[in-house]
């Protein structure tokens, strides 16, 4: 594919003091015809890069009610500057596989064994995910195996693939997969390979025999895994960890209740955490909420909030990052975080990535989306000022699902070369029946800052407040049969 750039003035949308969008590189476009999905159209993003490799995976041709025709990928060998795209083989009817549709890539890379990996859910026509799969890249990303199976089961979810390529650490080259059963009351489970994803262990519960969704396992130097994931009802973040390269899990415990704002519009959004991790091991966890603008019993809109650790068992307290103020009337949501792996602790430099509406109270027709970045050279004490990356875009110009219209339960950014690269959909109004929703990136690496607006703790009150929406969130979570998610239960 040859990657097309669309220009700033296409997209800046000035929104109180966001600095103006930077030049877009379209990377991916769906290619497919078929008449039970959705075209043109692409959504949910993950991302890794190792080196100057940056990979992205996503859905193309979104179904109504779950999963994509295909899962395609874009990759670039020098730092985001080119890229190359396909669609994985075997998975798919699209694409030589037997399945209808298949959903939730993740990307990760294995240094001992030289291998890309994309895991995935494949999902049947009657809308079943019988399994989790890996497919494999031996040649850098740009050609890709038929896919493994990973793990399988009746009813699973949410799946997220990390590797340990840390060569000191014991468990140097294993893969750990974390994914939910849906069937089974959204239980955790984790699998290992030790082959470069050729082959995959039993999977494993936690210690408590959890349930949660949407977890994302991060690799600390020593070889511990640490898996930062919402709860099956989404009121609350929790974490787990394995010391012993995933023969065992902890028991998953809570790091903090969450509350959130309903995002307005009928857009698909839940708080599901994003998490990475730094060159020393602290971890670095971010979703969205809304306890620091609470008033009356109820919330105006979230912010983006971070908690950090350095063993995956004591967290910080929660804080707001300051994209603006508290008296904005913005909602902040669909966070993609970055750590550069070059860096830690009071000198890491992270970089944010997120989906925000400029006027929380809107609806479907008058809602406004746009894509936001902000960065922090200091570990997230400080950040700077929002750069706005795309918008506006209109509701109705995304792909629609039982859940609201769809961007993506989740977007990724990644660090090369000292710069950050979100991979992010972006959608300009369709052509007469046809979409125009797709995948993009900054034509160059954004460059993480020093920023001045300081990073604030959650007060006593904000927490009080937080943990009572969220027991009110949990009884109307159970009131209505405990279906996993607030607004992602369909894959």
């Amino acid at each position: 594919m040859v990657t097309a750039t669309l220009s700033a003035a296409a997209l800046v949308f000035a929104t109180g003091t966001a600095t103006a969008a930077p030049s877009l590189t379209q990377i991916s476009a769906d290619p497919y015809t078929n008449s039970t999905s959705q075209h043109a159209t692409e959504v949910e993003p993950d991302t890794f890069a190792y080196g100057s490799t940056v990979v992205s995976a996503f859905q193309v041709g979104r179904f109504t009610d779950g999963g994509g025709s295909n899962v395609g990928f874009s990759t670039s060998t020098d730092s985001g500057a080119t890229w190359t795209n396909g669609f994985l083989p075997g998975i798919t009817t699209q694409a030589g596989g037997s399945y209808a549709r298949v959903s939730d890539a993740s990307v990760a890379y294995d240094a001992k064994h030289s291998t890309w990996l994309i895991s995935s859910i494949p999902i049947t026509a009657a809308v079943g995910v019988p399994a989790v799969f890996t497919s494999r890249s031996t040649d850098g990303g740009h050609t890709w195996s038929n896919p493994v199976t990973t793990a399988t089961g009746s009813s699973l979810d949410k799946n997220w693939i990390v590797c340990d390529n840390t060569a000191t650490s014991a468990h140097y080259g294993n893969c750990y997969t974390e994914y939910d059963n849906n069937g089974n009351g959204d239980r955790i489970q984790m699998t290992t390979s030790t082959d470069g994803g050729l082959t995959w262990g039993a999977s494993k519960s936690t210690a408590n025999n959890a349930t949660g969704l949407g977890g994302q396992p991060v690799v600390q130097p020593n070889g511990t895994v640490v898996v930062p994931i919402a709860s099956a009802s989404e009121t609350s973040i929790k974490a787990f960890t394995s010391t012993n390269g995933g023969s065992s899990w902890t028991s998953a415990t809570t790091v903090t209740t969450v509350s959130t704002y309903t995002v307005h519009g009928s857009l698909r959004s839940g708080p599901l955490p994003s998490a990475e991790i730094d060159a020393a091991g602290k971890v670095y966890v971010v979703w969205q909420d809304c306890r620091f603008r609470t008033g009356g019993g109820s919330c105006t809109s979230n912010d983006i909030v971070m908690s950090t650790s350095t063993n995956g068992t004591s967290w910080s307290t929660v804080v707001r990052i300051p994209i603006d103020a508290t008296t904005s009337t913005v909602d902040h949501f669909i966070p993609g975080l970055a750590v550069d792996p070059a860096t830690s602790g009071s000198t890491a430099h992270l970089a944010l990535a997120y989906y925000y509406h400029p006027v929380a109270n809107c609806t479907a027709s008058t809602c406004q989306l746009d894509v936001g970045y902000v960065s922090s050279t200091n570990g997230g004490s400080t950040w700077t000022t929002p750069t706005q990356l795309a918008g506006p875009m209109n509701h109705s110009w995304l792909a629609s699902t039982t859940q609201g219209t769809m961007v993506g339960d989740y977007i990724s950014t990644s660090f090369s070369a000292g710069t950050a690269h979100p991979v992010f959909a972006v959608a300009t109004a369709p052509s007469g029946s046809v979409f125009n929703e797709a995948m993009y990136t900054p034509a160059a690496g954004l460059a993480a800052v020093a920023g001045t607006a300081a990073a604030t703790p959650a007060t006593t009150r904000q927490n009080i407040a937080s943990a009572r929406l969220a027991a009110i969130a949990y009884a109307q979570w159970l009131a209505a049969g405990g279906t996993s998610g607030g607004g992602e239960d369909s894959p």
